[in-house]
C-alpha cells in the first residue's frame, strides 16, 4: 500500500486534538496513540460502513458511529475501510449509540495503526470542521506565498549571475534553519545560516548526513539535486522548525535553482566543490578566522582531522584541479584550492605513522611529471600536529613560493622548496616594502630600470641566480658566449660596477631581489 503525502501544508492529528474547539470535547485517544503525528489534509463528517470509497487519503473522519451500533461486524469493517482509504484518524462522538468507546473498533483501529479518538463532551461537527478547514486553507496559502517568494528571489539571483552563496543565504533566511548541500558522498559543498548553528551542524556531520538520509524527522529535510536521471548532490535542511509539508516545499523550490543555477552556469557539482575547498583554504590563509572555528568546515569537506599530522603545500605552475587529481591518483587525503595571486594551495592529512616527508616530496615528484606549460614549484612549510598551527604553515609556504617565483627556471631547486632553501631571497620578500629597501633597489639599478629593452634586466637576473654561472646563463637564453660577454659588459657600464668584484655582485643580487619582490 502507498502511503499518502500531502501535496501541501497540513496538520497533524495531535495538531488537530490540541485545538480548543477539539479540547471542549474533552478528547481521548484510545487506540494508535503512536500514530498522532501523521498528517490531516481534511475534515470529512461520514456514517456509512463503507465509507472509504469516498475518501481520497489524508482525511480526519467524524462520526457519532449511529449507522454502526449493535453490530460488531459494521464497527470492524468501518475502521478497516477507513485504514484502506489510508485516513489519519477517525473522531468518534459518544452518546447515545456509543456511549463508552467499542472494544471492535478500539481493537481493529489499534491493529491496523489508526488513531481512534473519542469526544466525551458533545461537540459540534460543523463547528469543529470549520475550525480545520480554515486553518488548512490559512497554511496552504502561507506555505503556496513561501513557495512563490523563494522562486521569485532565487530565480532573480540567478539571473543576476549571483555565486552559490548567495543562492544558500537566501534559502536560509526564508527556512530560518542551517542549511546544506552536498554530493552523493556526503562531502559538503557549501553552507549557510547563522555560523554557530551551521558548525553544530558539520561538527558530527558524518554521523548526521546517515541520520537525515533515513528520513525527514525532527525537522531534518532533504531534496536531491540533479537532472536527465542522473543524481549529484542534495540540499538539506538541517531542524527546520516549521511542519514537513512546507519545508519540503522550500527545499524542492531551493533544489529546483540550484540545479538551473548549475545549468546556466555551465559549471558541475565539481565546480562547487572547488568553491568549498577555496572558501576554505583563503579563511585559513587569512588567519582572520581562528583555526579551531574552521575545524568543522575542514571535517565536512571531507579531510581527516583527527590525530593527523597537516603538511601545508603552496603550487604554482598546477592548477587546484589538477593537484586534487593527483591526490586522488596517489590516494593522499588532502584539500586543493586556488588563492588569488598565489598559485595553489594544498593541505595533506597524514596518519601519525606515516612519513610525511616522503609523502610530500613523492606528491611533488608526481606534481612535476605532469606535463605543463610551466614547472611546477612546490613550496612547504613544516608538518603541523595540531590543526591551530595550519594558518601559519600556510602562510609560511606561501611565502616560500613568493620567494622563489621570480627565477624558479634559472634556481636549481629541491623538488620540495622550504623555507631554508630560500636563504636572502626569502628575507628581501620580508622586507620588499620597506621605502628604504625600496630606494636601494631604484639606486642600484638605476641605469636598467625604465630601458625599453628588458633583455639586459632578464640576463642579469639568471647570471646573479645561476650564481654567475656564464655557460648556463648563455644557455638558458639561447645566445652564444661572446653574445653573452657583450651584455654581461652593456649592464656593467650602464650601472657603472664590475660584476666580477663579489661585494659589488652582492649589492646588484639584492637590489635586484628587491626589485621583483616589489613588482608582485
Amino acid at each position: 500500500m502507498t502511503t499518502w503525502e500531502p501535496s501541501a501544508p497540513a496538520l497533524s492529528v495531535r495538531q488537530v486534538l490540541a485545538l480548543e474547539r477539539v479540547l471542549a470535547g474533552e478528547p481521548e485517544v484510545v487506540a494508535a496513540a503512536g500514530r498522532l503525528d501523521r498528517p490531516v489534509r481534511w475534515v470529512h463528517v461520514a456514517e456509512a460502513a463503507d465509507v472509504g470509497v469516498m475518501l481520497s487519503g489524508g482525511e480526519m473522519v467524524l462520526t457519532t458511529g449511529v449507522l454502526l451500533a449493535g453490530d460488531e461486524n459494521k464497527q470492524a469493517e468501518y475502521v478497516r475501510s477507513l485504514h484502506r482509504a489510508e485516513a489519519s484518524a477517525v473522531v468518534l462522538g459518544l452518546g447515545r449509540a456509543f456511549p463508552s468507546p467499542p472494544e471492535t473498533m478500539r481493537r481493529v483501529a489499534e491493529r491496523c495503526g489508526l488513531p481512534l479518538v473519542v469526544l466525551h463532551r458533545p461537540s459540534p461537527f460543523a463547528q469543529l470542521t470549520e475550525e480545520v478547514q480554515s486553518r488548512l486553507v490559512r497554511r496552504k496559502f502561507a506555505a503556496v506565498s513561501l513557495s512563490e517568494a523563494v522562486r521569485t528571489g532565487l530565480t532573480a539571483l540567478i539571473t543576476t549571475g549571483a555565486p552559490l552563496q548567495r543562492l544558500l543565504d537566501e534559502v536560509a533566511r526564508h527556512s530560518g534553519c542551517p542549511v546544506v548541500v552536498t554530493n552523493l558522498a556526503h562531502r559538503v559543498l557549501g553552507t549557510a545560516g547563522e555560523r554557530p548553528a551551521v558548525d553544530d551542524v558539520l561538527r558530527d556531520w558524518e554521523r548526521i548526513a546517515r541520520q537525515a538520509g533515513r528520513g525527514e524527522g525532527d525537522g531534518w529535510i532533504r531534496a536531491e539535486l540533479g537532472g536527465r536521471g542522473e543524481r549529484w548532490g542534495r540540499i538539506v535542511l538541517c531542524g527546520y522548525r516549521g511542519d514537513t509539508a512546507t519545508g519540503r516545499l522550500l527545499a524542492d523550490r531551493a533544489a529546483e535553482a540550484l540545479v538551473l543555477h548549475r545549468m546556466l552556469g555551465g559549471g558541475a557539482a565539481r565546480s562547487w566543490e572547488e568553491q568549498s575547498a577555496r572558501s576554505l583554504m583563503t579563511d585559513l590563509v587569512g588567519g582572520v578566522v581562528p583555526a579551531r572555528t574552521l575545524l568543522p568546515r575542514a571535517r565536512a569537506a571531507g579531510l581527516p582531522v583527527n590525530r593527523r599530522t597537516f603538511v601545508p603545500l603552496v603550487v604554482r605552475g598546477r592548477d587546484a584541479a589538477r593537484l586534487d587529481r593527483v591526490l586522488r591518483l596517489l590516494g593522499l587525503p588532502g584539500i586543493a584550492a586556488e588563492l588569488a595571486d598565489t598559485g595553489a594551495a594544498v593541505l595533506l592529512s597524514l596518519a601519525r605513522d606515516q612519513d610525511a616527508d616522503a609523502l610530500t616530496l613523492h606528491f611533488a615528484a608526481r606534481l612535476r611529471a605532469e606535463p605543463g606549460s610551466a614547472p611546477a614549484v612546490v613550496a612547504a612549510a613544516g608538518a603541523r600536529t595540531a590543526f591551530d598551527d595550519v594558518p601559519a604553515g600556510l602562510r609560511e609556504a606561501r611565502h616560500v613560493a613568493d620567494a622563489v617565483a621570480d627565477s624558479a627556471a634559472a634556481l636549481d631547486l629541491p623538488p620540495v622548496v622550504r623555507l631554508r632553501d630560500v636563504h636572502l631571497r626569502g628575507l628581501i620578500r620580508l622586507l620588499r616594502d620597506d621605502p628604504q629597501v625600496q630606494s636601494f633597489a631604484e639606486r642600484e639599478l638605476d641605469g636598467l630600470l625604465g630601458e625599453p629593452d628588458e633583455d639586459l634586466l632578464s640576463v642579469l637576473r639568471t647570471y646573479l641566480a645561476t650564481g654567475r654561472n656564464k655557460s648556463r646563463t648563455a644557455q638558458l637564453h639561447h645566445v652564444s658566449r661572446p653574445a653573452l660577454y657583450r651584455r654581461l659588459e652593456a649592464i656593467q657600464t650602464r650601472l657603472g660596477v664590475d660584476l666580477d668584484d663579489f661585494e659589488q655582485a652582492a649589492s646588484v643580487h639584492i637590489a635586484l631581489l628587491a626589485h621583483d619582490a616589489q613588482q608582485h
